[in-house]
């Protein structure tokens, strides 16, 4: 009778491990190919590719893009100038897109310490909307006297009551090119940015506090 040596090499199938893991090289193979064709698959992250296409829908049905918030802000100040779409591009850069906005004028003037009233109408990406009235003081190297218009960008305004609030500005944000002025606000992960025009723009517009409200008042704190 024969009989089956020890030492003979027998057929059998790979380990479980080890077909997992075949499977796994070969998957990151394929993965490997698409990226190199352009074609980048969240596989790994567990992300589908509808997925990520309903969330970058989502985003842009919440915002506004660059081109839009350049023409609405041309029409509301009724001249399109290159100080204009440069600090617009700089919000963009450094804020990304924004949610909502605010138009509206104000007046304001300062020795040293100075007060700024205003008041406008906010617009959300969404629908919907507010009047608000806003005050407050400004602190530092501040002269000047100005009567405006404002087109405020606002990033992650969660519904429009979230406005009614004191916002600080954010010290040394001040930016101004030809002709042209923004500086940021600040408070709880909501961002706002006013942009001013023309003559008058006051330097100190970016140290203090703005409060915003539902009614107008004259006090500016």
């Amino acid at each position: 009778m024969n009989r089956v040596s020890d030492e003979q090499p027998l057929n059998v199938e790979p380990a479980a491990g080890e077909a997992q893991a075949a499977s796994r090289r070969r998957a990151l193979a394929r993965l490997g190919r698409w990226a190199a064709g352009g074609l980048i698959l969240p596989v790994a992250a567990g992300v589908s590719l509808p997925a990520l296409a309903a969330e970058d829908k989502g985003e842009e049905d919440d915002t506004f893009d660059q081109d839009s918030v350049l023409k609405d802000a041309a029409d509301f100040f009724g001249e399109t100038t290159e100080g204009l779409a440069k600090v617009i591009e700089k919000a963009f850069k450094e804020q990304g897109r924004p949610n909502a906005y605010i138009k509206g004028q104000e007046a304001g003037a300062a020795i040293t310490v100075g007060l700024r009233y205003g008041d406008g109408s906010l617009v959300m990406k969404r629908g919907g909307g507010t009047h608000v009235y806003w005050a407050g003081p400004s602190v530092g190297f501040d002269l000047g006297a100005n009567a405006s218009k404002v087109f405020t960008l606002v990033y992650k305004l969660p519904k429009a009551s979230a406005i009614f609030r004191r916002f600080p500005g954010v010290d040394g944000s001040l930016y101004y090119v030809g002709g042209a002025g923004i500086n940021y606000q600040r408070a709880d992960g909501i961002t706002l940015a006013p942009i001013r025009l023309g003559v008058g723009l006051r330097a100190g517009a970016s140290v203090g506090y703005i409060h915003y409200r539902r009614e107008k008042t004259y006090n500016p704190f």
